[in-house]
C-alpha cells in the first residue's frame, strides 16, 4: 500500500500536535509522580546523584535505632544510680541510729535493715538494664557499642561505654553490720567511698549521654539535609508543572484548529475540480 502524501502546512501542524501531545504526556507524569528526574533517562546525573544521597539518608536512619537505644540504657543506668545513692544513704542514717544507741538494746534490728538494704542495692543493680544491656551490674570493657555512621572498619564512627560494677560488693560496701564502734566506723567509711563512686560513675554517664544525644541531633540533621539534597534534584515543582500542563492544553487546541484549517485549504483546491 502507499504511503498517503500530506501536504506540508497540514504536516507541519501534524508534528506539533504529536509534540505537544509527548510534553503532555511527560508533564502529567511529573504531577502524578511528584518528580521531573524519574529515571536516568530523564536526568542520568540527578538520577544517581539523588540515589546516593538519598541511599546516605536511609543508612544514617538505620542508625537511629542503635542510638536511641543507646540512649535508654544510659537512662536505666542512671536511674539505677540514683536509687542506690538513696539506700546507700539510707544506710548511713541506719548505721547512725545504731551509734545513737548506746544501750544497744535495736542491734539486730539495725543490722538486719542494714543487710537488707544491701539486698536491695543488688537487686537494683541487677534490674538496672535496657535490651539486655546492663551499664552497673558488671565490670565489663566496651559493654555497649554506639555507632554513629554508616562506615566500616577504622572508618567508622563508634563509642564504647564500659560497664561497672555497683552493686554492694562492687562498691565495696562493709557487708554486716556489728554491734561495735569500730564496726559502725567502718561501714560508715565504706558508705561514703561508695557514695563518692556512685557520683562519679553518675557523671561519666552524664557526659556520654550529652555526648550521644548531640550525635543523635547531628545524625538527625544529617538525614534532613540529605534528603532535601536528594528531593531538589528530582523533585518536580508541581505549580510549575502544572502551569505547564494547562498552557500545552490551549497549544494543542491551537494546533487541532490550524491541523483543521489547513485541511480545509486542501478540500478547496480539491473543490476546484469538481
Amino acid at each position: 500500500m502507499q504511503n498517503v502524501s500530506l501536504s506540508s502546512s497540514v504536516r507541519q501542524n501534524l508534528l506539533s500536535l504529536q509534540s505537544t501531545a509527548e510534553m503532555m504526556s511527560q508533564t502529567q507524569n511529573r504531577l502524578a509522580t511528584g518528580k521531573k528526574v524519574n529515571s536516568a533517562l530523564d536526568n542520568a546525573t540527578n538520577f544517581f546523584t539523588s540515589a546516593s544521597l538519598s541511599g546516605r539518608a536511609t543508612d544514617l536512619r538505620g542508625l537511629l535505632d542503635g542510638i536511641s537505644n543507646a540512649t535508654q540504657t544510659l537512662k536505666a543506668a542512671d536511674t539505677g544510680i540514683s536509687a542506690i545513692t538513696k539506700l546507700v544513704q539510707s544506710a548511713q542514717a541506719i548505721v547512725r541510729s545504731a551509734q545513737a544507741d548506746t544501750a544497744g538494746t535495736n542491734n539486730a534490728t539495725f543490722a538486719a535493715q542494714y543487710t537488707e538494704i544491701l539486698s536491695q542495692i543488688d537487686k537494683v543493680a541487677t534490674d538496672s538494664s535496657y535490651n539486655g544491656v546492663n551499664l552497673i551490674d558488671s565490670a565489663t570493657a566496651d559493654a555497649l557499642k554506639v555507632v554513629f555512621n554508616e562506615l566500616s572498619g577504622a572508618s567508622q564512627n563508634d563509642l564504647g561505654i564500659d560497664a561497672v560494677d555497683m552493686s554492694s560488693t562492687g562498691l565495696s560496701i562493709q557487708a554486716a553490720l556489728g554491734a561495735t564502734a569500730a564496726t559502725y566506723t567502718s561501714a560508715l567509711d565504706s558508705l561514703g567511698t561508695a557514695l563518692n563512686t556512685l557520683r562519679t560513675n553518675s557523671a561519666k554517664l552524664g557526659a556520654n549521654m550529652a555526648i550521644i544525644q548531640a550525635r543523635q541531633d547531628f545524625t538527625k540533621s544529617s538525614i534532613s539535609n540529605l534528603t532535601v539534597g536528594s528531593d531538589n534534584l528530582v523533585n518536580a515543582d508541581t505549580n510549575e508543572e502544572a502551569a505547564t500542563l494547562l498552557a500545552l492544553q490551549t497549544r494543542q487546541q491551537l494546533s487541532q484548529s490550524a491541523l483543521s484549517m489547513a485541511n480545509q485549504q486542501d478540500q478547496a483546491v480539491l473543490r476546484l475540480f469538481s
